[in-house]
């Protein structure tokens, strides 16, 4: 986040950087709401502008599957066992129907109300054969067929610009810009 959002003429700070909250218990049925409630939480309790995202996956062959569940799928959290869940679940499922999308969705809260929302994606297809060291979570198996790899092969600045949370953060910086003109 902070590598895109880097142009703002704004101090970004994370959790790191601010006294420490509860986390936030991301009970959402969607992205957009689990985006929403950390970002109202966190601008509540630090009382500063927040950005918070929820992304994950959705498998169309899963009805949508991982989903909101993403991180936490195989129950513990750990990448491995997620992944190797989800290749489970795809068993016997033709490689034309293992499409998929990554999926992120931005909330910017200040003031206590909702400033500005984004959402991205990019399509693929799940592939059985993990490829790529970069990245985390699902990217070895995530497949990109335009660009012939996987998201785990591309480089980090390569990812910034066609991932889900890349075009989601570029396309909230002009309504950020809008927002800190206004102020001025």
């Amino acid at each position: 986040m902070r590598a895109v959002l880097a142009s703002l003429p704004v101090e970004l700070c994370g959790l790191g950087d601010v006294p420490p909250m509860p986390e936030v218990v991301e009970d959402g049925d969607t992205f957009e709401a689990n985006a929403l409630k950390k970002a109202l939480s966190y601008a509540e309790q630090s009382g500063l502008w927040t950005l918070a995202d929820d992304s994950g996956l959705e498998v169309d062959a899963l009805g949508g599957a991982p989903g909101v569940h993403s991180a936490r799928y195989s129950g513990t959290g750990d990448d491995l066992a997620n992944n190797r869940k989800l290749i489970a679940a795809l068993a016997g499922v033709s490689e034309t129907e293992r499409t998929a999308r990554f999926v992120c969705c931005l909330a910017l809260v200040g003031m206590g109300k909702v400033l500005a929302t984004a959402r991205g994606t990019i399509e693929g297809r799940i592939i059985d054969e993990p490829r790529g060291q970069n990245g985390f979570g699902y990217d070895p198996h995530f497949y990109v067929p335009e660009l012939q790899t996987t998201t785990a092969e591309l480089t980090p600045d390569h990812k910034n610009r066609i991932s889900h949370r890349g075009i989601a953060l570029l396309s909230i910086i002009p309504k950020i810009q809008l927002l800190l003109e206004s102020e001025h």
